[in-house]
């Protein structure tokens, strides 16, 4: 080998010997990172499931809820067998209508429009078997009823009552009944909303009705408006007239309270203060001089009434708000026993669900822009 070829092979051999090594050297530190990046990789994945176990662990009872869900047939099943078909006969022919078991005795509740005037009264329940039945009391200021089974079967299944004061506005809701007298069928849909007031036949109104887009239809009055628990939240009552998807449901916070009474008693004595007002608002107050711009205005005190006895005063004169006469100059309710009152709605609702005959309560009024308070003695409604 000439000493020229003995360098050229020298310097390949050092070529490579560096080229080895600097593979070595990137091998080692490309290594390195990958360890590094996997180390980090590995503290981010504890991280997240640390950070995703301490949120499970924040909203438990919704993945309970959600994986434990009901479908809308799991419902039906639930509760078929406690739905039942109304058939009304009377003078003027035979309506249909919808109802539900409240107990294991035969007591059936359902409106009170349904069973108006019934000289006969037949029961179907899903199976098919049919029952007669009687009216054992109703009251036309919350539109409810309870007939009660003849020879009722040992076997029937009441549904529970659920708490209407704790929907929520969005929340899924089931309506079952006879619409045209379709037996047996369910119609989905949300609580619209809440607290609304469904006049009846002796000008008073229900107060804290459920608005909902289930579908109801004439048939579905009397018939249960259910939660996902399968529980009553509502009686199905009444449509909005020319509206759609407008229905309403009597709340079962008022249910709890008329039933019962209509069982043992035939008839609901409700509480009276003996009052026509309006909801106060800030057009109304600039009109009347007011200096507070929620509360009830008192426009007319019932002669002989407790609001009388108790000294509340009505308006003296007539203003023009927005086009429309109001009464302005009574006494302005701001408070009940200590709740704050913004509407006459809110009114209503606490007098109906709060408030029994005979009960003294504490009214915050506003008049002549004082504060006062005035005690009131409740008496029942006439």
């Amino acid at each position: 080998m000439t000493n020229g070829s003995a360098k050229l092979v020298t310097a390949v051999v050092a070529l490579a010997v560096v080229l080895v090594g600097l593979n070595f050297f990137f091998y080692v530190t490309v290594r390195e990172d990958v360890l590094g990046l996997q180390q980090a990789v590995s503290s981010l994945q504890t991280q997240a499931v640390e950070k995703t176990v301490t949120l499970v662990s924040h909203v438990t009872s919704v993945v309970t809820v959600a994986g434990n869900r009901p479908s809308y047939a799991d419902i039906f099943d639930m509760v078929k067998d406690s739905v039942v078909l109304i058939r009304v006969f009377s003078s003027a022919g035979g309506a249909v209508g919808s109802g539900f078991v409240y107990d294991t005795e035969g007591h059936i509740v359902t409106n009170n429009h349904v069973v108006a005037g019934a000289s006969s009264i037949r029961v179907v329940f899903y199976n098919g078997e049919m029952y007669a039945a009687r009216v054992v009391g109703t009251d036309v200021d919350s539109d409810l009823a309870v007939i009660k089974l003849e020879n009722p079967p040992k076997n029937l299944k009441p549904l529970k009552l659920g708490n209407s004061t704790e929907l929520r506005i969005g929340e899924e809701v089931i309506a079952i009944g006879n619409p045209f007298g379709l037996e047996g069928t369910l119609t989905t849909g949300v609580v619209s909303q809440k607290g609304r007031l469904l006049p009846t036949g002796r000008g008073y109104s229900i107060p804290g009705v459920i608005q909902t887009d289930a579908a109801i239809n004439p048939g579905n009055s009397g018939g249960p408006l259910l939660n996902m628990r399968g529980e009553v939240v509502g009686v199905n009552t009444a449509i909005e007239p020319g509206g759609v998807g407008i229905g309403y449901a009597v709340p079962s916070s008022i249910v709890a309270r008329v039933v019962p009474a209509l069982i043992k008693d035939g008839v609901y004595r409700r509480s009276w203060m003996g009052i026509s007002g309006t909801t106060l608002d800030m057009d109304i107050a600039a009109a009347g001089g007011y200096n507070v711009t929620r509360g009830v205005l008192i426009s007319q005190v019932v002669n002989n009434s407790p609001a009388q006895s108790a000294g509340l005063r009505g308006g003296d004169r007539t203003v023009v708000v927005n086009g429309v006469q109001v009464i302005v100059g009574g006494d302005v309710i701001v408070a009940v026993n200590g709740v704050p009152i913004n509407s006459i709605d809110e009114l209503l609702v606490y007098m109906e669900e709060k408030t029994s005959p005979g009960q003294t309560i504490t009214l915050n009024i506003v008049r002549n822009n004082q504060f006062i308070t005035v005690s009131l003695t409740l008496s029942t409604r006439p």
